[in-house]
């Protein structure tokens, strides 16, 4: 699929300008509750289908059907972002008014990295035959692991990168309000609001090399694969705020996810041989049962801690678990 720079510059203006605009809304750092994060993420979700539906109108039912396959995928998969997240401000005592703020600019980071690694691994994958089957390889590797080793959470401030920040950039260990860096005795630091930040970029960075292989496998389209993440990734603040008092009720949605990025390398492996590449309704059609399979099942195995999620639901934007 050719699309012309001047189509692309109307798509990075308009998640410019919807960034803007979440940006303004929030910019008094109050604490969000369920409810606004609720309609937000219907804005946001409806945002994403609809450009599917302008898809549809100028390319094809066919176009169309890929792209939604996509935004599916990374939209299942940023439910399991916000486990992590939950875990991050829980761990490090974010004040609710300021995690929105922390998450907005760690959407920045991602919109940026995800369009260097789609460029890339679509150049791998059209340069290179066989780097399908080592996308594909992780890919399944990565379903095992979310399947079987999904507990396994290392704590934020073991992070690498974090551990490296903090020895190179001059810390405090306090929050200085919403500030990123501070003044003090007339130095600049930053502040430990900084570093959660830093600890969601690199945690996103991991998560961000998932999701784009894992619809790299469905479409080597650039601007399917760029805009089926970036419509998945704008309401990923709101989601957060929406989901994270009532994660304890998604037991069973990491071996659905897992499946499908287990799918998605066999289907990268699959269209270097013979078989070539699955029509998109099959596709499609296994993204939406084993998302709808594995939240029914996890409904259905938490229906106990329904009584719990009215209070969750009114606390969520201080989801400390």
């Amino acid at each position: 699929m050719s699309v012309s720079l001047w189509i692309w510059a109307v798509l990075m203006l308009a998640i410019a300008a919807m960034l803007a605009v979440d940006l303004f809304l929030h910019r008094d750092n109050h604490v969000i509750g369920f409810r606004e994060a609720a309609v937000w993420s219907g804005i946001w979700i409806a945002a994403g289908l609809l450009f599917g539906v302008v898809l549809w109108v100028w390319q094809g039912g066919d176009v169309a059907g890929t792209y939604y396959a996509g935004y599916l995928i990374e939209k299942a998969l940023s439910i399991d972002n916000v486990f992590v997240f939950a875990l991050i401000f829980s761990y490090f005592a974010v004040p609710a008014a300021f995690q929105h703020k922390v998450l907005f600019w760690g959407v920045i980071g991602a919109l940026v990295f995800r369009l260097v690694f789609i460029f890339v691994g679509a150049e791998l994958l059209e340069t290179f035959f066989w780097t399908a089957y080592v996308f594909g390889a992780f890919l399944v590797y990565t379903g095992y692991k979310m399947a079987f080793r999904h507990d396994e959470q290392t704590p934020p401030d073991r992070n690498p990168v974090v551990r490296l920040v903090r020895r190179v950039v001059p810390t405090d260990p306090a929050f200085h309000g919403d500030r990123f860096f501070a003044r003090i005795d007339g130095k600049r630091v930053a502040t430990l609001l900084f570093v959660v930040l830093i600890a969601v970029e690199t945690t996103d960075l991991i998560f961000a090399i998932d999701s784009v292989a894992a619809i790299l496998a469905i479409t080597t389209s650039t601007f399917i694969v760029w805009t089926a993440n970036a419509f998945a990734i704008l309401g990923l603040r709101s989601l957060y705020f929406c989901l994270a008092g009532l994660l304890r009720r998604f037991v069973h949605l990491h071996y659905g996810l897992a499946v499908l990025l287990a799918f998605a390398g066999v289907k990268l492996i699959l269209s270097e041989t013979p078989v070539g590449k699955l029509p998109i309704p099959v596709t499609l059609g296994v993204i939406v049962v084993t998302i709808a399979v594995s939240i029914l099942w996890s409904l259905r195995s938490t229906r106990g801690a329904e009584a719990l999620d009215g209070d969750s639901a009114d606390s969520s934007a201080n989801p400390a678990r």
